[in-house]
């Protein structure tokens, strides 16, 4: 299917209109010479209409543009202020957000209400077509354009409709509008059809990896062994030599409490800088990973060594709670707050093998979160973990064996991912192509 849409794509990027002239406007260039080049505000207005407190509430997003809260994730909280404040907004009209600046107008989808942070944009014309101008809207040259309307630095950046409604739109005939959209509806569709296989492999790909750790640090390398039963349910049976300990007796626990915030990491430093926001999104604290902190947050106690294991002790959702990065550095790391970490016992445990250990029970710390929008666990409930314990030697056989082939489905996944990407810059470029003229579809 992808090798299709490439050949589709450089085909189509062949054709174009017989003539072009001058837009005169920057961010179009050249455009066919039937099209008409209009300003924003003889097209689309400033719309408030309020008094609605019973209409649908409505969020607005650059995913999935405006769409019922309950779509949302993390948005079933009722909004602040009084509901007869908020706009009505109705579908095929288009909202600018607090971040259009950086993914362009979003499209409505349903009637409903929205924070009157948000402009409502409604059409001033019969003869335009919602869904070309929702492709226009969201296409990179247009975005660019956008920039030059944003207001405000020190309170937050703004998109300015006074300033935007000068700018220039192109207007194809309504019959070639609507013929451009079911011409990108398909192709875009296509090619959403294959991000998704991809996506879909990848996550298929993430789990092999998870069931490879799980098998190899609960039942080793050897498929002949003799077994015997752990006691502990999620470890199942192990190896009839390996032991069952809790944590409590293998490692150090050390709970986060440095001070430094994401304001106050450094591109260099004296320490590798553990700050919760940024270790939740990585599994190893490598050379890749360059925040740092100078000796003003220094405390003996918070000191991160090679073969230490972070944990993400606090977190909005589920899913991340437990979640584990490994410390494979040399220079010495500053553990943040919302942290804690296991420092290995090395004549008892390996500190690569209970890293990997960590990413089959962390599942089991979800079983200790408390909270309602923000979950936690303590560190008691970490002391409480069981896990299989082979020989130290083995320990290490193990743990290499897992880097070794973890490296290849990482390597499998990062080529999937780039394809990805790939994809997405094929979209967004036939977009931008036929929305602004460059390539005819009709």
């Amino acid at each position: 299917m992808e090798e299709t849409i490439k050949n589709t794509l450089v085909a189509e990027r062949k054709q174009s209109y017989e003539r072009y002239k001058d837009s005169g406007v920057e961010w179009l260039g050249g455009i066919p010479e039937h099209w008409e080049c209009i300003r924003m505000k003889r097209l689309y207005r400033d719309h408030s209409e309020k008094n609605f407190p019973n209409a649908e509430l409505l969020s607005v997003t650059q995913n999935q543009g405006v769409v019922p809260r309950s779509w949302v994730e993390n948005r079933m909280v009722m909004p602040s202020g009084a509901l007869e404040a908020f706009k009505l907004i109705k579908e095929g009209d288009f909202a600018i957000s607090l971040r259009s600046f950086e993914g362009g107008l979003e499209y409505c989808h349903y009637t409903g209400i929205i924070s009157p942070a948000y402009t409502v944009l409604k059409k001033n014309r019969s003869d335009l077509s919602e869904q070309f101008y929702k492709y226009l809207f969201k296409s990179f040259s247009f975005i660019s354009e956008l920039q030059t309307s944003v207001v405000g630095i020190r309170e937050g950046k703004n998109i300015s409709y006074p300033e935007l409604s000068y700018s220039f739109l192109p207007v194809p005939s309504i019959e070639e509008q609507t013929a451009i959209a079911k011409f990108l509806d398909d192709k875009t569709a296509k090619i959403d059809q294959a991000i998704g296989i991809k996506e879909q492999q990848i996550a298929l790909l993430k789990e092999r990896k998870q069931i490879l750790i799980h098998k190899a640090v609960t039942r080793g390398l050897d498929d002949n062994v003799k077994l015997k039963d752990s006691g502990v349910e999620w470890i199942g049976e192990i190896p009839e030599h390996w032991e069952v300990k809790k944590l409590f007796g293998l490692c150090q626990f050390i709970r986060g409490n440095s001070t430094f915030s994401k304001d106050e990491l450094l591109n260099n430093g004296q320490y590798v800088a553990l700050q919760y926001g940024k270790t939740y999104k990585v599994d190893e604290v490598d050379d890749k990973f360059n925040f740092y902190v100078n000796d003003e947050f220094y405390k003996d106690s918070q000191i991160v060594n090679r073969g230490d294991t972070i944990f993400i002790s606090t977190s909005e959702t589920i899913e991340d709670l437990g979640h584990s990065a490994f410390y494979n550095r040399n220079d010495l790391g500053l553990l943040g707050g919302e942290q804690m970490m296991l420092k290995p016992n090395i004549e008892k445990i390996h500190g690569h093998y209970l890293y990997f250990s960590s990413k089959v029970f962390s599942k089991e710390l979800r079983k200790f979160a408390t909270g309602i929008k923000v979950f936690r666990f303590n560190i008691n409930d970490l002391k409480t973990i069981y896990i299989a314990v082979p020989p130290l030697s083995e320990q290490k056989e193990i743990s290499e064996y897992i880097e070794t082939a973890s490296q290849k489905i990482e390597t499998a996944i990062s080529i999937k991912q780039q394809e990805i990407e790939k994809l997405k810059e094929y979209k967004s470029s036939l977009i931008n192509s036929v929305v602004t003229g460059k390539v005819k579809v009709c």
